[in-house]
């Protein structure tokens, strides 16, 4: 693999990981708003995005053991390191929104039963 062609991979998996963490960001806006099912969607393309940049970084993974020879590269570290970062944000997003979803159900329980 080229050196040119690792940057472009790299810069493959920036731009989808960023989408994926703008849509994450989407998301935790709607939570705050109690908007799960807008925050449910936000994470099903956030998730798609996040598989994008894995599938990526896998072919380059794939690439090299199969016998393709690489230099280091900190562009690709990065990539790698905000794929991992993104993916991180993702998990604690969905919980999050069980999390919330839940509380805003006891405490529309609550409401009811104080009326």
């Amino acid at each position: 693999m080229t050196l040119e062609q690792v940057a472009q991979d790299a810069m493959q998996i920036i731009l989808h990981a960023g989408e994926a963490r703008k849509h994450c960001t989407d998301a935790l806006k709607d939570i705050e708003n109690s908007d799960f099912d807008s925050a449910k969607e936000k994470m099903k393309l956030a998730n798609a995005e996040i598989v994008i940049a894995h599938r990526v970084q896998t072919n380059c993974i794939q690439k090299e053991t199969e016998g393709a020879k690489g230099e280091y590269s900190v562009l690709f570290a990065h990539a790698q390191d905000t794929l991992m970062t993104v993916y991180s944000e993702i998990n604690i997003a969905k919980r999050l929104i069980d999390i919330f979803e839940s509380l805003n159900q006891r405490l529309i329980q609550l409401e009811m039963a104080n009326k």
